[in-house]
């Protein structure tokens, strides 16, 4: 196990930020190769459901890869779901992410995201307000979400149900006056209920990382895209349409099973398209 850091709030090192909240923590206790300094930077919540939509994966990926990429220290707390996926895409932009934990800093919570919390700590960091040997309880969680809201001067909502957690998270960044945004989500769906709720009391809508990028006064810089063949060009131009399966495109477009398979290892190895649950998707 990597080193166990402990910051006061009479330390120079403490963040700023999060020691103007209404209820900050006496002590952060910090796991990670990274500089304490990275909780001192520009930073921006990822938060979400747990048991979130494919659509929420890849629009969560995408967007902490692009955040990340821009600059701005993701900052999460390593459930399952859109949190998840928001250090993934941190990391895979070879970006620095934050697991804020519920629990001891000794734990990795949930114990399917070990893994996950060692890449973390290879270049980011996982904090906690509890000691070694603190176990998770439910009442910790919303406790440790004014941590994640608290270390960011925005906040973005991807998914959440009305009794989402994630509303909970939301709620502390408006109490401290910090920027709220959410993605729209379909108005059937559960998982939109929170997020559509938001947006509809004045949270800033996302459609891209320029959205939240702007607030930072950054700019969204996309990469030039890899040209394509004419094949994967008309199969992309369906998926902007809609999510299909592999069938469905090679159906649609009326091309060659072997070709259409191609186009689609071509997209896939671009980053053009995403693939959850076996449906394609245009990556964000």
């Amino acid at each position: 196990m990597s080193a166990v850091r402990c910051i006061t709030r009479r330390e120079r090192d403490f963040p700023a930020l999060l020691a103007a909240i209404h209820d900050p923590p006496p002590q952060l206790y910090v796991r990670g190769d990274a500089s304490l300094g990275v909780l001192s930077q520009p930073a921006v919540a990822v938060v979400g459901a747990r048991a979130c939509s494919s659509y929420g994966r890849s629009v969560t990926r995408s967007l902490a890869r692009d955040l990340a990429a821009a600059g701005l220290v993701v900052v999460s707390g390593l459930a399952r779901g859109i949190d998840g996926e928001a250090h993934r895409g941190a990391l895979a932009a070879g970006g620095t992410t934050v697991a804020v934990l519920g629990c001891g800093i000794d734990r990795d919570y949930p114990a399917a995201h070990a893994e996950l919390a060692r890449r973390i700590r290879e270049t980011g960091l996982v904090v906690s307000e509890y000691a070694e040997g603190t176990e998770p309880a439910p009442w910790r969680f919303p406790a440790r979400n004014r941590i994640i809201a608290g270390l960011c001067r925005a906040t973005v909502v991807v998914e959440a149900r009305e009794r989402s957690g994630a509303l909970i998270t939301a709620d502390f960044a408006l109490e401290e006056g910090r920027d709220v945004l959410a993605v729209p989500g379909e108005i059937t769906s559960s998982l939109s209920a929170g997020t559509n709720a938001l947006l509809g009391l004045g949270a800033t809508p996302v459609t891209g990382a320029a959205d939240v990028l702007e607030l930072f006064d950054l700019e969204y810089v996309r990469a030039p895209a890899a040209s394509l063949g004419p094949v994967a060009d008309e199969l992309l131009a369906r998926l902007r349409d809609a999510p299909l399966t592999a069938d469905e495109l090679v159906r649609g477009a009326g091309v060659d099973s072997g070709d259409g398979s191609a186009a689609l290892m071509e997209l896939e190895l671009a980053g053009r398209v995403v693939l959850e649950d076996g449906v394609y998707r245009p990556s964000v």
